[in-house]
């Protein structure tokens, strides 16, 4: 409801307004507001304007600037010999070729999804040549959103094999909704996607506390983490840095989600071969496996 006249000269007044002006010294950049200003704010229900964030002089990200504000972290690591097929009856379906595989996890400005919520990170993990190939982008704008969907949708063709961690529910999703909100089309529609969450929980619900990925690294795969970032300070941690923070915690966040795809390699094996080994010995795919010896 707009103001009267006769009550905005009554603030103004207050506010020292309708009194002559008098000289007054430049004002000192970061320098308090005045009780009269601060007074005049607090009557009209305004809120100052935030200071902006000084820049931190740690502002350098990993990997390669491959198009304005997109980086690119890229590696191989040595591993296991790989079968010529894994076993897909864990996830009740045909057997997967490694080659056609792609390990992916996100890294999201929130967990709500919709419109409004982006990944602002894209881990992807393949094997290449006999090695596991990991591969990260990351946006330091949001105006490189449209550049690393563009990256990522060349790392997938018509014979790839998704697999993810709760991707089918979260990650799929919302990728979908900002390759549709970019106006391209979305290169996971129609692949065949594994998501070992579900597999993984017909396995070991009521073995552990829960089936979260940490959980089954540690007790399954035997796999700790140290000085882990946990996924739900990332958003903070790139939003800080677009307000001028440090790198800091970003590298941290590169390192949280390089250790997930690392994890779906292994989680996949492992379940591939405790389930050919159940069917082996005529046992049902749905028998719950005891919990490893340590």
């Amino acid at each position: 409801m707009s103001l009267s006249l006769a009550k905005l000269q009554q603030l103004k007044c207050q506010a020292g307004a309708s009194t002559p002006r008098r000289a007054t010294p430049p004002a000192t950049p970061g320098a308090a507001a005045s009780p009269d200003l601060d007074q005049l704010r607090s009557l009209l229900r305004v809120r100052a304007r935030p200071q902006a964030t000084p820049a931190s002089g740690d502002r350098q990200l990993p990997g390669e600037q491959i198009a304005p504000g997109l980086y690119l972290v890229e590696e191989r690591l040595h591993d296991e010999p790989l079968p010529q097929a894994f076993d897909g009856r864990f996830d009740r379906g045909e057997p997967i070729d490694p080659a056609d595989l792609l390990f992916f996890d996100t890294e999201t400005t929130g967990l709500a999804g919709g419109t409004g919520t982006r990944a602002f990170m894209v881990g992807a993990a393949d094997w290449h040549h006999g090695q596991l190939r990991i591969r990260q982008l990351t946006i330091a704008s949001t105006s490189a959103e449209a550049a690393m969907l563009d990256v990522l949708a060349g790392w997938v063709g018509p014979r790839t094999v998704l697999c993810s961690y709760n991707g089918k529910c979260y990650d799929a999703p919302l990728l979908a909704t900002r390759y549709r909100l970019a106006r391209r089309a979305h290169p996971f529609a129609g692949l065949r996607h594994v998501d070992l969450l579900y597999p993984t929980r017909r396995r070991y619900r009521g073995v552990y506390e829960n089936c979260r990925l940490a959980t089954i690294e540690r007790q399954v795969l035997k796999v700790v983490r140290e000085d882990d970032l946990p996924g739900s300070e990332a958003p903070a941690a790139w939003l800080g840095y677009l307000r001028g923070g440090g790198a800091g915690l970003l590298r941290r966040v590169l390192a949280h989600n390089r250790q997930d795809v690392i994890s779906l390699s292994r989680l996949l094996r492992h379940l591939s071969a405790a389930g050919a080994e159940q069917a082996a010995a005529g046992l049902p795919g749905e028998a719950m496996l005891p919990a490893p010896v340590a």
